[in-house]
Formats: structure tokens, sequence, C-alpha cells
């Protein structure tokens, strides 16, 4: 495995709480990854450049994507910080640390480029690096759809030597997953719509099998534990063509189906899980259950086709 190909980081910087976009994240990828082919530590000077033809042969997008995301990304990443917890030296007391992620950041629109200065306090947690960090191949995160899903990639990465994380409040969880405190308030939601759904994708998408565990306090989830074991086989199976049974007609379509049977569909964990990147978390049907399941049956009657992960009925038993 090529050093090139790592992404590696302080686990403080795993730990730590943020909300960064998929461009965001992946600008940041190809950043550690261009300061670690200088052969250099870099410092508060040096400059980084990203092209888009990195992030297009990376991360398999389109040309005009990937211009598009750095240009996103610069804005995005400017106004970004992370925040993370530790023992404050002279004190001994615990010191929460706020801190940017660059100095400087440009995008060069006719060269298809960006250039950055990561901050002083961001160096030595990509570069300088401690016996207690994390690291991966870029690879694995290459795919995945959401930021949700590298955030918690990641996390579990840390706990890879044991295969379980320790117990994670909720409320900790949502910071270090970079969940706004106005997003998914709700725990079935949350669980739907971010949990599932970063699951599915990692165990689609990456090296590891992964699930998780709730812990109540009384009646409230009060935390979780992720459990996770490396896939025997890095080849991806294949995908399952389905078979259209030619008694029951057209396996995808909704002839037949109600409205209220549609809201059953949309309601299923399943459904939601499989279908949840098609709405924005700040739209109406990203916010709300009946937001959700309005849109999804609109959708459904307007074009059934866009719903092939398998057959619709199958949603109706749950």
């Amino acid at each position: 495995m090529s050093d090139k190909q790592l992404i590696t980081k302080d686990n403080k910087l795993i730990s730590a709480s943020y909300s960064l976009g998929i461009p965001e994240q992946r600008l940041i990828f190809l950043a550690i990854i261009e300061a670690r082919e200088q052969r250099q530590l870099i410092d508060a000077k040096g400059v980084l450049q990203i092209r888009a033809k990195s992030y297009q042969e990376q991360f398999k997008v389109e040309k005009h994507t990937s211009y598009d995301a750095l240009k996103s990304a610069t804005s995005g990443l400017f106004d970004a910080h992370f925040e993370y917890e530790d023992i404050h030296e002279k004190t001994g007391k615990l010191a929460r640390h706020v801190i940017r992620w660059v100095q400087k950041i440009s995008y060069i629109d006719d060269a298809g480029m960006v250039e950055l200065q990561f901050t002083d306090a961001v160096i030595p947690l990509i570069t300088r690096l401690s016996k207690q960090y994390t690291e991966y191949e870029l690879k694995q995160v290459s795919e995945l759809q959401s930021e949700y899903s590298i955030r918690l990639y990641e996390l579990m990465m840390q706990w890879k030597a044991v295969g379980k994380t320790n117990k994670i409040s909720v409320d900790d969880l949502r910071r270090k997953l970079g969940v706004e405190p106005e997003q998914y308030k709700k725990m079935n939601n949350f669980k739907a719509r971010v949990l599932d759904h970063a699951i599915n994708q990692i165990n689609k998408h990456t090296d590891i099998q992964a699930e998780y565990d709730q812990h109540k306090d009384g009646r409230v989830i009060a935390g979780f534990t992720f459990k996770f074991k490396v896939k025997k086989s890095k080849e991806k199976n294949a995908s399952k063509v389905e078979k259209r049974d030619a008694d029951n007609g057209d396996i995808f379509t909704i002839e037949g189906l109600n409205d209220k049977q549609l809201g059953r569909i949309a309601r299923n964990p399943q459904f939601i899980t499989d279908y949840n990147h098609m709405v924005s978390p700040t739209s109406a049907a990203g916010q709300s259950d009946s937001g959700w399941e309005f849109e999804m049956i609109n959708r459904l009657k307007k074009d059934a086709s866009q719903f092939k992960k398998r057959p619709i009925r199958d949603y109706l038993d749950y």
C-alpha cells in the first residue's frame, strides 16, 4: 500500500467535533496526501495545491463536478472550525479548543485548482503525529456519499484494533458526526437518516462490516456502541439483478397501491435508509416524518422507476 494513499490524523482530530460537507472533507483528504508527497513537514507558510483533476480521479466524478466541488469547498472550509478537549498543560484543567482549519484558501477558476494554508494548530495534527493517531486508506472513503458515513468510519477506525468503540453518548455522537442541533431532533429520524444510512454506506463501500447497539437510560436512548469487523474479501460482490416475475407484472411499479400503502412504504425504515440520499437534510422532507412521507408519495407517483434498490412491495412488510 502506497504511503500517498493513506489518510493519517492525530486522534484529537479524529475525535473532534465538526460539521463539514463531503467536498470539504474530500479537499482535506487530498491536502493531507499533498502534504505527505512534499516529503517534508509543512509549516504555516507552506502552500498546498489541490487540482480538480486529482479530485475527479480519486472520487470518480465528472470534470465539471470536480470544479464545482473545489469551488464550493473553498468557501465552506474557510468558514469552518473544529473543537476538541484535552488537559491544559499549565493548569491541569480540562480545556476546550476551537480551531480553524485554514488561515488562507484560494480558488483559481481557470486552472481548476485550490491553494490552501492550514493553520498552525492543524499542522501537527496531520503531519507531526504522536503515538495516538489513526490511519486508513483513502480509497475506503472515496465512494461514501454522506458526510456522516465518512465521520463514522473514521471514528470506528480509531478502534480498529479491538473492533468495537466505547459507548458514545447521543449528544457527543451528534457533535462528532457534525449533526447540527436543529437537525433530526427525534431519535427515529436521527437513527434512520444519519446512523442507519451511514452504516448502510459503510457496509456497501468500505472494507468493514459494521453495526451498532443502543444503550438506554430507562426508556430513553442515551448512547451507542459500534461493532465492526474487516471483510474477508475486499472485492465487492457484483450487484444482484432483480428478476421480474412475468406472472406478477413489473415488481418496481406502484400499480394498484393506494396512498395509504404508499405512505406505509415511505415510513419503512429500510426504505428511508435506501433513499435518504434523495433529499437535502435542510429541506422539509429532511426535517420531519410528515414532510418525508409527503415527498416520497409524490415521487413514487411521478416516477416509481427511480426506486429500484428492491421491489417496491417488499417495503410493505415491516
